[in-house]
């Protein structure tokens, strides 16, 4: 083995040679130009002599020879492209993937998640919703600049509005399936996703969609989707909205235009669903990296029976769950005042919101959280809802909410 590629390959590997035992070879003495970068190798398993504790450092070394060493120290996450190319066709004898040398990883991902869920609420009486959700993710590269992504989902219901007669019932979907990429100065995602506009505040459900968006410490991004129609009743049948975001330090700043057209939501006297325009400003400080504070104003474009159009809200961040970190932990409270035409879909985890919004001209009151991680990959949630209904109904949304979801 020539000296440079000893110490290339030694390096590659980028641990010291002290941090191993004494030189196993009795023919490597001490002094040798070599010995550490051999101690280092074969202190990893990539060098193993010839059996008789000796080296063999003048004897010529074959292909195959050479070609074992090099798989071994791929094995072990070195950075060796160049001799793997040059090796290519012995490492494949040898039963070594090398189709891409760059990547050193399999071109298609999967993850997934299971959540667990228990949501105790008060609609016209007392009810209950118990389910369990999978998902599996899957996510390919195209090439440098593009990556497809896609989600499978299976929900499987044990109770449902307080009726355990409805255990069993079950629903999968393809919920995502949607490309990355860029196209010149222009960060693009096309496909089914979940859309987020504003926090999720204005919008948070599955949109077939496209997005584009420039800019990195100030992001101008515009969008035009449709809500999906695989759901019971479209929430809308197009919409496009616009952004402006950046920050200054610690705090963020953002500007929304949405456009709705047709929400399903927002009707007159005679039934007929209403175009929408939501304008929102919003900020959020960091205090440090612990606490956090982001509040929000929202005007739409259709009034209430109280003439109503608006809305605002304002809620509090302590630390957060992390998966891979076991007690880890987070608290959130928020208090909202939002009229129905402020929003189009949020993803609050009581479906009674929506119904408050839909039936009820909007709401007010708060929610209030807390997380934390029992496990690594193992994240649990409580959430309390409190909210009343912006007509003279008396409705109201009572909910504590319960999770627990392992990723892997």
């Amino acid at each position: 083995m020539k000296k440079s590629l000893v110490l290339a390959m030694a390096m590659a590997l980028g641990v010291t040679a002290s941090a191993y035992a004494a030189n196993p070879f009795s023919d490597v003495p001490a002094g040798h130009w070599a010995y550490d970068s051999i101690n280092k190798l074969a202190a990893a398993g990539v060098i193993e002599g010839y059996g008789d504790s000796t080296f063999g450092g003048d004897k010529l070394m074959t292909r195959y020879e050479m070609a074992q060493i090099v798989a071994k120290a791929m094995a072990k996450g070195a950075n060796v492209d160049k001799l793997a190319a040059e090796f290519a066709d012995e490492l494949d004898n040898l039963g070594v993937r090398v189709a891409n040398l760059e990547k050193k990883a399999d071109n298609v991902k999967i993850t997934g998640e299971i959540r667990a869920h228990y949501e105790d609420y008060k609609d016209t009486a007392d009810k209950d919703n118990s389910k369990l959700r999978s998902r599996i993710w899957i996510k390919g590269q195209v090439n440098d600049d593009w990556s497809y992504t896609a989600m499978l989902q299976n929900e499987q219901t044990f109770v449902k509005d307080g009726n355990s007669d409805n255990k069993g019932d079950e629903d999968t979907k393809f919920q995502r399936a949607f490309v990355n990429g860029r196209l010149g100065g222009l960060a693009v995602e096309a496909g089914r996703n979940n859309a987020a506009i504003f926090g999720g505040e204005i919008l948070s459900h599955r949109a077939d969609r496209v997005k584009a968006t420039y800019g990195k410490d100030v992001k101008l991004a515009a969008e035009f989707g449709k809500l999906s129609s695989t759901d019971k009743g479209c929430l809308a049948d197009d919409y496009y909205a616009i952004s402006l975001s950046g920050k200054v330090g610690a705090l963020g700043l953002e500007a929304v235009y949405v456009d709705v057209d047709k929400d399903e939501n927002l009707k007159d006297v005679a039934g007929n669903k209403l175009d929408n325009k939501i304008w929102a400003v919003g900020a959020n400080y960091a205090f440090d990296k612990n606490v956090g504070l982001k509040a929000g104003y929202l005007k739409g474009d259709v009034e209430n029976a109280k003439g109503e159009d608006d809305g605002w809200y304002a809620a509090l961040n302590y630390k957060g769950a992390k998966a891979a970190k076991v007690g880890s932990f987070g608290a959130y409270v928020g208090y909202y005042d939002l009229a129905a035409s402020t929003m189009i879909s949020n993803g609050w985890n009581t479906g009674f919101a929506n119904d408050l919004r839909k039936k009820h001209d909007g709401f007010e009151g708060w929610k209030a959280g807390v997380n934390y991680t029992f496990a690594k990959n193992i994240v649990g949630t409580v959430e309390y809802v409190d909210l009343d209904a912006k007509d003279d109904s008396n409705a109201d949304d009572k909910t504590l909410w319960s999770q627990v979801v392992f990723t892997f």
